[in-house]
């Protein structure tokens, strides 16, 4: 079944369930969102990598519109839904601003996956903040989460990102942040080394080594 959404393409991933603050500032987009807010509907948000939208988005709900500002701009509170592939872009809506385009919704499996593997990327999760002398509130129980609450905060980049929503199965985005962890904690824990180093005039102290098996 495919559907006509309005869409508002912009350089980030919205995962199914993450809550984005967006300031609007563009005539055809401040439109867009006040004809959506007010009638209850939905609008489309494709991914911009590279200057090119991608086939894949996420269906996005305005919760809120924070402020309006004297010259129209807002800052709004939106929800991304459900993810969705652009079949064709219309460029040109009649009496409208914006663009749209005619989607279909693809079945994305948002169970647990395999929670012991989730266990274990939770805790390369805690140890690359660590590393990185950061501290996340995911507002959430650790047996609770979700790849779509920690994607954002794994240090990928948006190509990386967009790999992820892509992919529809949850276990399927546990083992791709697994590897993306696998691959990135031995450099911070190589850099952590060489600031030991440096501190202690050339003499190393034991340092705590994290267990890189993450699971298969």
């Amino acid at each position: 079944m495919t559907n006509f959404i309005p869409i508002f393409p912009l350089g980030i991933v919205v995962f199914p369930g993450e809550k984005v603050h967006l300031h609007i500032f563009e005539p055809r987009y401040k439109q867009l969102v006040n004809e959506c807010y007010e009638a209850g509907k939905l609008f489309g948000i494709p991914t911009v990598v590279n200057e090119r939208v991608q086939e894949m988005g996420t269906l996005i709900q305005v919760t809120d519109i924070v402020q309006t500002y004297t010259n129209g701009e807002m800052d709004i509170k939106v929800q991304g839904t459900k993810i969705f592939r652009v079949l064709e872009v219309i460029k040109e809506v009649p009496d409208k601003l914006y663009s749209g385009a005619i989607v279909n919704y693809l079945d994305n499996l948002e169970d647990a996956g395999n929670r012991e593997l989730m266990q274990k990327v939770v805790a390369g999760i805690k140890e690359l903040h660590r590393l990185l002398d950061i501290s996340k509130d995911f507002k959430k129980a650790d047996p609770e989460l979700r790849s779509y609450d920690v994607a954002h905060h794994v240090g990928m980049s948006l190509e990386e990102e967009y790999e992820v929503l892509g992919l529809l199965r949850e276990i399927q985005r546990q083992e791709y942040i697994k590897r993306h962890l696998q691959k990135v904690l031995p450099m911070l824990m190589e850099m952590e080394q060489l600031k030991e180093k440096v501190k202690l005039n050339g003499h190393f102290r034991n340092l705590s080594a994290f267990d890189l098996d993450l699971g298969s």
